[in-house]
């Protein structure tokens, strides 16, 4: 993963998150902050953070709700739509013709596995976990 990150940075110049949010602000008409956050799997700080920098960087505008001052509507610009076009595929083509393939109990197993490993990953209070990584569960690195 860490490598595919790499990649994906010296290609597009921005992070895997960052796209992922672009990807997110593409897939709603003028997105708010919370469907952003929301779609992306990202914390709404971490997403407000994101959003600033790839404001910043003239890939998205944000203006304000006239009916609601909390809510910020967020949209890609032009620059913002030629770069997401340009970045490569999060998830290769493969990965998805290899599931349609699968039966539908097999694809159900394979989500639930990713499930189990996401709460897995999850600390066990805020502000994360213990820190001792893969060997606190005894598994090797």
């Amino acid at each position: 993963m860490d490598v595919r990150s790499k990649r994906v940075a010296r290609e597009t110049g921005l992070t895997i998150p960052q796209i992922v949010v672009l990807n997110a602000v593409r897939d709603f008409e003028a997105a708010t902050t919370a469907e952003i956050s929301r779609v992306a799997n990202i914390s709404p700080p971490t997403t407000v953070t994101i959003l600033e920098k790839l404001e910043l960087r003239g890939l998205i505008t944000r203006r304000r709700s006239t009916v609601d001052r909390r809510i910020v509507h967020t949209e890609l610009t032009e620059t913002g739509k030629g770069v997401l076009a340009e970045a490569p595929p999060l998830i290769h083509k493969r990965f998805f013709s290899g599931m349609a393939a699968m039966s539908t109990e097999d694809q159900a197993s394979i989500i639930r596995a990713f499930h189990t490993v996401a709460d897995l990953l999850e600390p066990d209070e805020p502000g994360g976990g213990t820190g001792n990584g893969p060997t606190e569960a005894g598994l090797s690195a």
